[in-house]
């Protein structure tokens, strides 16, 4: 983990990264559900599951937010922080084997309500192995202004 200190000025609209991809596993889902609680049929009944259109279980899509998030915490920035998540969508299901990342683009600045510290918006898209988005979300942060 490294740390790196990024200013409110610091980040540039339309600047992208690229996280490293994680591979999706039963272990995942099994782990998940018992944190949740959510043992729905469309997570666990891999039979129950052949009935249904997509033919097999579905990743939950908190997981997959969880873990698509996840891999963007490689880089620590003491000089900001996060307000939450907003425009969180599942848009593509996710199966066992399904290898994701994330991309984040700075989307938005603008001031806060501290003068102190201004509004920064990463839009977060998690990508399958076929390139295609699985889920998309707004990342709010709190970052410090230079003095």
């Amino acid at each position: 983990m490294q740390f790196e200190s990024l200013f409110f000025e610091d980040y540039q609209i339309g600047d992208k990264r690229v996280t490293f991809g994680r591979t999706i596993t039963e272990t995942d889902f099994v782990v998940h559900a018992g944190h949740t609680g959510d043992f729905f049929p469309h997570h666990m009944d891999e039979q129950w599951c052949k009935t249904q259109p997509f033919g097999q279980r579905i990743a939950h899509g908190t997981m997959i937010f969880a873990i698509g998030i996840g891999l963007t915490a490689s880089v620590i920035n003491p000089e900001a922080f996060s307000k939450g998540y907003d425009r969180l969508r599942f848009v593509k299901p996710v199966f066992i084997g399904d290898t994701i990342h994330s991309q984040v683009t700075i989307s938005e600045k603008s001031d806060a309500k501290k003068p102190d510290f201004g509004t920064v918006v990463e839009h977060v898209e998690i990508v399958n192995q076929h390139g295609q988005i699985v889920l998309v979300a707004d990342h709010i942060l709190l970052a410090k202004r230079k003095k």
